[in-house]
């Protein structure tokens, strides 16, 4: 299976669903593993816990100053970072299409820097912060200038990044996004760089392809979806999507 017929599947669909996950920003420099293996591994904090448990909404709601300091050292890591070709590529898609939707796992804000509109961030963006109290909500380019536990201007209690913590629901507003869009139907789903372990990622694939509908797999490393896909491509998200681009353009749009 090749780019060719990937591209070509796109080129000929009127809607797509592209489904992304840590892959497609790792060419950005952002650390693969749901953004924390990659910097911790299988070494635990200096207070003895996995870094999921660190990450957690329960210790946030206890120790709001420890979670605070990890998720400092994750968005220092990742500063300066910016959208790659594979996050442009998808922005073009939606621009051609006459409806493009991205689903994705990542909160680093990528996809809507890069021009996509349709965006469900299902985790999150890391850049939005809100006051655990009040309705206070402020978007900040990094957290270079925030105190180690940040806390609101207006009333005083502790912020958060505006991301799904371990151990928290989805928010529900997302969730019905999700499914209003699945249940109006795609033409094609593309999933890109994401080991698909949730299963409310992995599942739009495997209904979609249970259906017959044409889905595309981009992943270096086979995944829980890889059985169920009509179409993969066992590569890097940049080099997948860049040529699947060219393809793209190449055809004349739809009508």
């Amino acid at each position: 299976m090749s780019i060719e017929q990937a591209g070509k599947l796109i080129a000929e669909a009127r809607s797509a669903l592209f489904i992304t996950g840590a892959g497609i920003s790792a060419a950005s420099g952002i650390p693969t593993y749901r953004g924390v293996g990659g910097l911790y591994g299988d070494r635990v904090t200096d207070e003895g816990m996995r870094i999921e448990e660190a990450l957690s909404g329960p210790v946030f709601r206890r120790s709001p100053e420890l979670t605070w300091k990890y998720i400092h050292q994750i968005e220092q890591a990742c500063r300066g970072a910016a959208p790659n070709a594979a996050h442009r590529v998808l922005a073009r898609i939606e621009e051609r299409l006459s409806r493009s939707w991205v689903l994705t796992q990542n909160v680093d804000g990528f996809h809507r820097a890069a021009g996509s509109r349709n965006v469900i961030d299902i985790h999150g963006d890391i850049h939005r912060l809100l006051c655990t109290s009040c309705t206070f909500t402020e978007v900040v380019e990094d957290y270079a200038h925030l105190d180690p536990c940040p806390r609101c201007t207006e009333c005083e209690k502790v912020l958060r990044p505006d991301v799904v913590l371990f151990g928290e629901m989805l928010p529900r507003a997302k969730i019905e996004r999700l499914q209003r869009e699945l249940e109006r139907g795609f033409d094609v789903l593309v999933s890109v760089g994401t080991s698909s372990l949730f299963p409310y990622i992995a599942e739009p694939m495997i209904e979609a392809a249970r259906r017959g509908v044409p889905t595309i797999e981009v992943n270096p490393e086979p995944t829980v979806v890889s059985h169920a896909v009509a179409l993969r491509l066992p590569m890097g998200a940049v080099e997948a999507l860049e040529g699947i681009w060219r393809v793209v353009e190449s055809k004349p749009a739809r009508a």
